[in-house]
């Protein structure tokens, strides 16, 4: 059975050669390896892969709109070749019966001109970076276009020639028997590599490529409310294609440093804040540093141990899908009550004073139910928050 290689783009058999290349780059930079490692997403781009070097071919797509596979090389079980696995297909048949020729002119020579890759690049920020956002220079070493050949590969006052051993098809063909008669196959030529052209007299500076790596400079504008692991596209700045051909994309991922006071759950922000038991039971007004200054506390006289306060809108930006900032996260004050583990004679006298005012110098334990917010409570209320 052909394979759906139109599917396989997600486009219509009307599609046009620039539709379908649209396709092919948006799904490229979905799946490509150095973007998606999943072996999933790798065999997906192989296929997506295949599917546009079928399709941007006149002759290929004419196969397959006649019902056949282009990609199918016999032997009834599919070339290794084929990452889609298949069987023989129609185009096999037309030459096994008629040649090349009887197929639609044989395959064709592929164009020197190729997109070029997607680029990934790791860079490390800290949590006032991404509540902020940062404009930074950042290095990349990638494909750059030739500018001594723009491209071309060719030597200055040259061009390249048709394959004397193809004789510009891109492809030879070789005569077996077998139990139909005789069997015509085809194959990319080893001289051109399938271009139908070679390039006597390469650049040399890029030696026919029309593409050189090169170290550059680049600014990286990453927007506020990044997280880690979370890709920033720049759109063309990826690696130029073989013969010059349309850079990629190059995706640089953010590496977020963990923070001294403040762990990050989304756009809010965490903090644990230790106050002795006397200021606990007193109250007071405790300064803490944020990302956006100093902030007051106010503890209420009575504080207990686990409390959390929130404060609306002092957490970070909350970044949408769409790149835009959609308001703020709010910040988790959690209060840890600190008990003195040493005393004086002086202090144990003043605790034992006071245990005596309060009625408390029995040291009689009070069990609290769950109803009462007792201990194992306040636990099942922590773990499921």
């Amino acid at each position: 059975m052909a394979r759906d290689y139109y599917g396989a783009l997600g486009v219509r058999q009307d599609a046009t050669s620039d539709e379908i290349k649209r396709a092919y780059r948006k799904l490229a930079r979905e799946l490509h390896p150095d973007v998606n490692p999943e072996e999933a997403a790798q065999q997906r781009f192989r296929e997506v892969t295949a599917a546009y070097e079928v399709l941007s071919d006149p002759q290929k797509r004419k196969i397959v709109d006649m019902g056949g596979d282009p990609l199918s090389n016999g032997g009834g079980g599919g070339g290794g070749h084929d990452p889609f696995g298949g069987g023989f297909g129609l185009g096999d048949i037309m030459d096994a019966f008629f040649g090349a020729a009887g197929a639609g002119g044989g395959r064709g020579p592929r164009s020197r001109v190729q997109p070029g890759s997607d680029a990934l690049l790791r860079i490390q920020m800290t949590l006032e970076e991404c509540a902020t956002g940062v404009s930074r220079e950042i290095a990349v070493e990638t494909a750059i276009l030739c500018d001594l050949c723009r491209g071309s590969g060719c030597a200055a006052g040259t061009s390249p020639t048709t394959c004397d051993t193809c004789g510009g098809r891109g492809e030879v063909q070789s005569v077996q028997r077998s139990f139909l008669g005789q069997v015509v196959t085809a194959r990319a030529c080893p001289v051109c590599r399938g271009l139908g052209e070679v390039i006597p007299d390469p650049c040399r500076q890029c030696a026919g490529e029309g593409r050189v790596r090169a170290r550059r400079n680049i600014t990286a504008k990453i927007p506020p409310g990044v997280a880690d692991g979370m890709r920033v596209r720049l759109s063309g700045q990826g690696e130029v294609g073989p013969g010059g051909g349309p850079a990629g994309d190059l995706y640089v991922e953010v590496e977020e440093l963990p923070h001294a006071t403040f762990e990050r759950a989304g756009a809010d922000l965490h903090c644990t804040l230790r106050v002795p038991m006397t200021t606990a039971a007193l109250g007071a007004v405790v300064p803490l540093e944020t990302l956006d200054g100093p902030l007051d506390i106010e503890l209420e006289p009575g504080t207990q141990p686990d409390t959390e306060l929130v404060m609306t809108g002092r957490g970070l930006p909350r970044l949408r899908s769409t790149g835009r900032v959609d308001g703020r996260g709010d910040l988790h004050v959690h209060i840890e009550v600190e008990v003195p583990t040493k005393l004086d004679a002086r202090q144990t006298e003043l605790l034992r004073e006071l245990a005596e005012l309060r009625g408390e110098e029995e040291h009689t334990l009070a069990i609290a139910s769950a109803r009462q917010g007792g201990l194992f409570s306040r636990l099942r209320q922590r773990h499921a928050r």
